[in-house]
């Protein structure tokens, strides 16, 4: 089957592959769509970070580079192995792509699997990807979905679980809240499209024109403000009678906005960082000590999907506005990281289907 291979840095190569043998307790997904990710961006240009290095396996998936990339997919049931009782041939699915060893307890009840102890995701660091022809998951990381939803905008439910995560488990936001979100890249915005189906009043802070209108016209955010032209402190003190916000999501890794929104919060606002930071950076501790701001880390999602999949399905979200474009594998590289990498102001989303089924 054909598949997108990482095999290090730069190098990405469309391969035919061996289907993965479906074993008990396994599902075989046809997978329909796959998002190209900004950890999926990061391995491209910075790798190998999650993606293990030749000569160095995963110790739970047991895999080195090449493996086979994408962790944002949704797809159909093709069949599945002894014992699985969730699924059926035919059911619309997505994955919650996470590698974890079996004695970790991943329960409904669980609030720490993610954070487990070599803790790696599906098309990363092996296991498999949804940037292939199929893909076999255990069962556990399957998650039904109904045939209201469209594939394409199913494939979106991995990054909005990240913010679902981020806005209700760790922000405990909250209707009536006042929130800023710093950078309208593909989390950020989702992150405001969460806030504001939690009935919070949103502001986002963005330098490009295209993705601040994405913002007000997809996400539905009350304020999209250009930081180049106005002061997010003064203009959220404000609005908020001086107050400041209740919340802040910090979705850039850059410096300036993050002590940006520590100055837009007010006395015990809370800030979520979103980020992947790949500095260490400078930050206004005082700010945060005198105000008493509590600062919270978000990793990816932890039992998350079925929240998520129930706001998409009751149309709290919706998630058509944030696919911006659709290719097909074979223009993986040149279609999709290259536009990311060097006309992002434009996109949110590239779907990818390995089936001839991209807009190109």
């Amino acid at each position: 089957m054909k598949a997108a291979r990482y095999y290090g840095n730069h190098d990405i190569r469309i391969e035919d592959i061996e289907p993965q043998e479906l074993k008990p307790g396994t599902v075989r997904v046809d997978v329909a769509w796959c998002g190209i990710c900004g950890t999926d961006l990061h391995e491209y240009l910075d790798g190998p970070i999650f993606c293990p290095p030749q000569g160095s396996p995963h110790p739970i998936s047991g895999e080195e580079s090449p493996v086979t990339l994408g962790h944002e997919m949704s797809g159909v049931v093709a069949e599945v192995g002894e014992g699985v009782e969730s699924v059926k041939p035919g059911d619309h699915v997505v994955v919650e792509p996470y590698l974890i060893y079996d004695e970790v307890d991943t329960g409904p009840e669980s609030t720490t699997y993610h954070l487990s102890k070599d803790m790696n995701f599906i098309g990363l660091g092996g296991g498999g990807g949804g940037l292939a022809e199929n893909i076999v998951v255990k069962e556990r990381w399957i998650h039904k979905i109904p045939d209201s939803i469209p594939l394409d905008q199913a494939a979106l439910i991995e990054p909005l679980s990240v913010a679902v995560h981020g806005v209700v488990d760790r922000g405990e936001a909250k209707k009536g809240q006042f929130a800023v979100v710093g950078g309208a890249g593909p989390i950020g915005v989702l992150c405001a499209a969460v806030l504001k189906a939690q009935g919070c009043t949103v502001a986002v802070s963005e330098l490009s024109p295209k993705r601040r209108e994405m913002a007000l016209e997809g996400a539905h955010v009350d304020y999209a403000w250009d930081p180049n032209e106005v002061d997010i402190v003064e203009e959220t003190k404000k609005l908020t009678d001086g107050k400041g916000a209740d919340l802040a999501f910090e979705c850039t890794s850059v410096d300036v906005v993050l002590n940006q929104l520590i100055g837009a919060l007010g006395p015990r606002g809370i800030l979520v960082n979103m980020s992947i930071w790949g500095h260490r950076p400078e930050i206004d501790m005082h700010s945060v000590v005198m105000k008493e701001i509590d600062v919270r880390g978000v990793i990816a999602y932890v039992n998350t999907h079925p929240k998520t999949i129930e706001m998409v399905a009751s149309g709290k979200i919706d998630l058509k506005p944030f696919i911006t474009g659709k290719i097909n594998v074979e223009d993986l590289v040149e279609k999709g990281f290259e536009t990311l990498i060097h006309h992002n102001e434009d996109q949110v989303k590239i779907l990818v289907s390995t089936k001839g089924e991209g807009e190109n």
